[in-house]
């Protein structure tokens, strides 16, 4: 019974994620509130891991969620249940765009998503934020009674590596993830 609620689980997320990985934390953030499968510290602890992993970080996460749950098989029928419907849809897109490319409705609704993609990320990005300097989600943030733990050394390595990144521009993205591993280790 768990292996096809975690199939039915990543499906509906496959299904409706639109703007790549990033724009699955907010679907993971409510699977863990709906399901208990795991906390939102073990949310982060997946975002930092399927970020430092190679591919992509919705399947990298879907496997992990479903490694944790029920093992090999929970990971394998997590990763196949978000994948399954990008495949379908990737396929019929395909087939489709090249007869009706030119279409206005179908350039229209491909505009309609962009804005989507942003805020699903954009969301992403907030939850990662809070969680890292908070120890909270947004919404304990705005709506609780504020007796949260600011950190201020991981603000002020965020805003390092911001101004680093923006700075060196053609180092690869690994290497600031190593050297935020390798921070971590030592000062947390």
């Amino acid at each position: 019974m768990i292996l096809f609620q975690l199939f039915y689980e990543f499906f509906i997320t496959g299904l409706l994620i639109f703007g790549g990985g990033l724009a699955a934390i907010p679907f993971l953030q409510q699977m863990a509130e709906r399901t208990g499968w795991y906390t939102i510290e073990q949310l982060m602890d997946m975002i930092a891991i399927s970020e430092a992993t190679p591919g992509p970080i919705g399947v990298n996460m879907a496997t992990y969620v479903g490694y944790l749950v029920a093992g090999v098989p929970g990971g394998l029928i997590a990763t196949f249940g978000l994948l399954l419907p990008s495949v379908v849809i990737a396929l019929i897109i395909a087939r489709l765009l090249t007869r009706f490319s030119e279409s206005t409705p179908v350039k229209s609704t491909l505009y309609g998503l962009r804005p989507a993609s942003l805020g699903l990320i954009a969301s992403a990005g907030l939850t990662v934020f809070c969680l890292s300097m908070f120890g909270t989600t947004i919404h304990d943030l705005l709506f609780a009674d504020f007796r949260f733990i600011f950190d201020p050394f991981a603000l002020l390595l965020a805003a390092i590596l911001f101004f680093v990144t923006n700075f060196f521009k053609k180092m690869h993205p690994a290497v600031f993830l190593a050297g935020s591993a390798v921070v971590g280790i030592f000062v947390f």
